[in-house]
């Protein structure tokens, strides 16, 4: 539940629109989808043994940290917990604000305080146990995916006749690459469940397991949902639209269908919060245990044994950035910066297998698998610096900025 619930959040309900005018044809788009998928599964099955060998709290910061170095580990957790994960939690509780109010009936003038709101109760649920957050997750997760499945049904079985438009263009080897950027990203998240791999009962079994079947899931879901879209509206169609999911539910249920599935993105994207919220302060817990941050941060709850302190932390820097209402900017600023963490901490499994080689659960494929994976995260921040040199830019600086804090906190210890 963790997986998907950390994969599924409001790209699926967008993205596929940007992919289909990309390349252009169903066919293209389907497999397109399908090449993101096997990406998302090397990534799961790379992550699983990662998580294997190291079930800590901190997941990927951990693993940079005894593959690369401290420095590349604290900037991976400067990245996530200043911008990357936070400037997450407050757009994603700005959507959800947004669909939740037009559903209410109530004023965008609340969009706002119903963000902030969200973000209070959310980490309250979390600060109080793992146990309550994780049932608040498999309860949205199940609902994120019926809201899916329901789009797919209405989509595959009672699909009206496919609008007809102007063809587009057809597909290049450089479109075909430009759509797996935004693919992959939408693929993005089943890392995540790798922050609370102490707090899972059997990590060295149930972690991989989780990645690994987690993934599958919602690739399946993935390849139907797009399905459903291209039965409805087309690739043409899709290309155009700027809200495909709305516009197949309205189109097959008319306006009864906006609502429902305004009512899942809402859902989906209120589960989506409570995955970040969840893991993301395992991290600074990890980062405050090695001194790099503040030692208060490593402490556990004594009753509910949650890294309470980062929970609190977390929450008031979200929700400081929803009120500043500048998170969307610092996101697209880094976002690159999270692909180059994501393909140095599988590079790391490299290292890894030449100090230890003998591991429980291995990569299947290795070591072409994790070399593809590696690739496919450089052509991702190759293609985000290429088409946003700016933002890329002011991201690499945004990151360097760690570079002091690092030195600084190592000079001066550890600080309450």
């Amino acid at each position: 539940m963790a997986v998907v619930g950390g994969i599924i959040g409001g790209g699926i309900f967008r993205t596929p629109a940007t992919v289909a005018e990309r390349v252009g044809s169903s066919g293209m788009v389907l497999i397109a989808w399908v090449v993101g998928g096997v990406v998302a599964l090397i990534g799961a099955f790379c992550f699983g043994e990662l998580g294997q060998r190291r079930p800590q709290a901190g997941g990927g910061y951990v693993y940079l940290r005894e593959t690369w170095g401290p420095l590349p580990a604290f900037l991976y957790g400067w990245t996530l917990v200043l911008v990357i994960a936070t400037g997450a939690i407050a757009a994603v509780a700005v959507t959800f604000a947004n669909y939740a109010l037009a559903l209410a009936g109530l004023s965008d003038r609340l969009t706002v305080p119903l963000a902030v709101g969200t973000i209070v109760l959310l980490a309250g649920i979390n600060y109080v146990g793992v146990r309550p957050a994780a049932i608040t997750q498999n309860i949205f997760t199940v609902l994120k995916l019926a809201a899916l499945a329901t789009l797919i049904g209405a989509g595959i079985f009672l699909a009206a006749p496919t609008v007809a438009y102007r063809p587009l263009p057809p597909s290049t080897a450089s479109s075909f690459g430009a759509a797996l950027v935004p693919i992959l990203f939408t693929y993005g998240g089943w890392q995540q469940t790798n922050f609370i791999a102490e707090e899972i009962i059997e990590p060295e079994k149930n972690l991989p397991r989780a990645l690994v079947l987690g993934v599958a899931i919602v690739v399946a879901v993935y390849l139907l949902a797009n399905l459903a879209y291209l039965r409805v509206l087309g690739a043409q169609g899709l290309a155009a639209s700027t809200a495909p999911a709305a516009d197949v539910m309205v189109a097959v249920l008319g306006p009864a269908g906006g609502k429902l599935i305004a009512a899942g993105i809402a859902v989906s994207t209120f589960g989506f919060l409570n995955l970040v919220i969840l893991v993301t302060p395992r991290v600074l817990q990890a980062m405050a245990a090695d001194g790099v941050f503040f030692a208060r941060l490593a402490v556990l709850h004594p009753v509910h044994r949650t890294p309470a302190a980062a929970i609190v932390a977390l929450a008031g820097c979200a929700a400081l950035l929803t009120l500043s209402k500048t998170f969307g900017q610092l996101v697209d600023y880094v976002t690159f910066g999270d692909w180059i963490f994501f393909g140095l901490t599988v590079a790391g499994l490299f290292i890894y297998r030449a100090r230890e080689p003998q591991a429980a659960f291995r990569v299947p494929g290795y070591p072409w698998t994790p070399a593809l994976f590696v690739l496919a995260a450089a052509y991702v921040v190759v293609s985000a610096v290429v088409s946003n040199p700016k933002n890329a830019g002011i991201g690499a600086v945004l990151i360097a900025a760690g570079i002091p804090v690092f030195l600084y906190w190592r000079r001066s210890g550890p600080v309450v």
